[in-house]
């Protein structure tokens, strides 16, 4: 079965991990490969302004393959040298693809996020989580570490104690101490979970096409860049902004008290 599947609502993209059976496990061979491809599509359409990740069946993804871990098989077979292949040419391949979508990107947590799947949650600019959803970075408990990303993003996220704590304790937390935590933004109703989602994409997708993914863009590098390398980034982003027929159909629009019409030109 296909690990990901890809549909369209308008400007919305939805982007499902669909491997039910084994809680959306991931590591199999080809799987950086298809979320690679699923996201290479998402940004070479300029149509689409923003994407929802999310999961079939009752998780979002437990995270790394047990049993092929167990079995030493897949992204988990070979020597020292082919498991650190199988990482950065597979596994590296899936936080890679969705932390390098050129769009804004929401992460709606249906059910358990542990371990890579927390990463992989992680790696989306927002994150909504069902009721129902727990979370965790549980490397540890299985003698391993974060590795494919987490230890460099989790404490952007929620700041080096709270991820040193769930790092170093395993611990898995509920989606209402998450979203205390700030690692996501709000829980939610499970029932209403995409109801939510869409309803914040579809807001998000009301902005001007080009802008919003350089003003991701933007984001992205103030968290490393220095202060003076945004500042250059941002004359350029806005010098091409400032010439988009969009940049004059929002002026207009505040200028005549209406809505803007956003057309990604």
């Amino acid at each position: 079965m296909s690990l990901i599947t890809l549909e369209r609502h308008g400007p919305v993209a939805v982007m499902t991990l669909n491997r039910p059976e084994s809680l959306n496990a991931l590591g199999a061979p080809g799987d950086g490969d298809q979320v690679r491809a699923a996201c290479e599509e998402v940004n070479a359409d300029q149509s689409i302004r923003c994407v929802i990740l999310t999961g079939a069946g009752r998780a979002f993804s437990a995270g790394g393959d047990v049993k092929a871990m167990k079995n030493r098989e897949g992204a988990f077979g070979g020597g020292g040298v082919g498991i650190r292949d199988n990482y950065r040419n597979n596994i590296h391949r899936v936080v890679r693809s969705v932390y390098g979508l050129e769009v804004p990107s929401i992460a709606a947590i249906n059910g358990a996020a542990i371990g890579l799947g927390c990463d992989v949650a992680c790696m989306c600019d927002i994150r909504i989580a069902s009721d129902t959803a727990k979370l965790g970075v549980t490397f540890l408990k299985l003698g391993i570490i974060p590795g494919d990303g987490g230890a460099w993003l989790l404490p952007r996220i929620v700041g080096m104690s709270r991820a040193s704590e769930l790092l170093f304790t395993g611990d898995v937390i509920d989606a209402k101490t998450a979203a205390e935590w700030g690692l996501v933004s709000k829980a939610v109703p499970h029932e209403t979970l995409m109801d939510e989602a869409m309803a914040l994409a579809t807001r998000i997708a009301q902005q001007p096409p080009h802008a919003l993914r350089l003003a991701k863009n933007l984001l992205r590098h103030g968290q490393t860049a220095t202060y003076d390398v945004i500042m250059d980034m941002s004359a350029a982003a806005q010098a091409i902004s400032h010439l988009t027929e969009d940049h004059m159909e929002g002026v207009d629009a505040l200028l005549e008290k209406r809505p803007p019409v956003f057309k990604g030109r």
